[in-house]
């Protein structure tokens, strides 16, 4: 058994696909762990969200985490659209993949799953989160502090607060060889999210799956279909 960890699929259905199927061969004996951010920013949201239903439904062992963007889409889809639901072209994409003129147009399937995801996974030895911790804050405090665990950038990791594991967490596109180097260097904590969904971003574009047993990375190119988004600034 396998016990692999992926991050920032935002709508990367292709790459997931691939990542899953045809690189680190996912099977009935091993886990998943998916720290959130499904949609938004990629061409089929809706795709990803029903691909990991589906494996779910199959019996797999894939246990998915809330991100930033899946509150977002669910606050807008409960009329709390605020500036940070995603650009006029990002919801243009989100909400065509789902055939929805509005966020509350989703079909209640897809919001209730979304609803239903935790915040974090504490392993035996890892604690999985989409973002971080504040980990100025005492250790029971920081971990019911959900806005942070989805939104915090920077952090000063304290392997103390978390019982001596290392943290994974997503959150932050980072270029892939600085998430190699973190690994090799043997790091507290460390951060997945190598920016799959932009595509035009050479030293990101890649969805990265951690082996956590091994500490193998696996960096899977962006193998969508050409679709609109920005390059991401440096």
């Amino acid at each position: 058994m396998a016990r692999f960890v992926t991050t920032d699929v935002h709508g990367c259905l292709r790459t997931l696909r691939r990542a899953l199927e045809e690189i680190v061969l996912f099977s009935p004996r091993d886990e998943l762990y998916v720290l959130g951010d499904y949609v938004n920013k990629g061409p089929d949201s809706k795709g990803v969200l029903d691909y990991l239903m589906q494996l779910q439904a199959r019996g797999l062992a894939v246990h998915c985490l809330r991100g930033n963007h899946d509150q977002e889409l669910l606050d807008a889809a409960h009329g709390h659209i605020g500036k940070t639901w995603a650009s006029p072209a990002d919801r243009e994409l989100t909400l065509s993949s789902f055939g929805a003129a509005t966020a509350a147009d989703i079909p209640p399937v897809y919001l209730h799953w979304l609803n239903a995801l935790p915040y974090e996974f504490d392993l035996t030895d890892f604690v999985l989160v989409h973002a971080g911790f504040d980990f100025r804050q005492p250790p029971d405090l920081m971990r019911q502090d959900h806005q942070t665990m989805m939104n915090i950038k920077q952090f000063t990791f304290d392997a103390s607060r978390l019982q001596g594991k290392r943290l994974v967490h997503g959150h932050v596109p980072t270029p892939v060889a600085e998430v190699r180097r973190r690994i090799a260097v043997k790091a507290g904590a460390l951060n997945l999210d190598t920016g799959c969904v932009y595509r035009h971003n050479p030293e990101l574009a890649h969805l990265s799956v951690l082996n956590l047993d091994t500490l193998t990375l696996h960096t899977v190119p962006n193998s969508e279909e050409p679709y609109t988004i920005a390059k991401r600034p440096s």
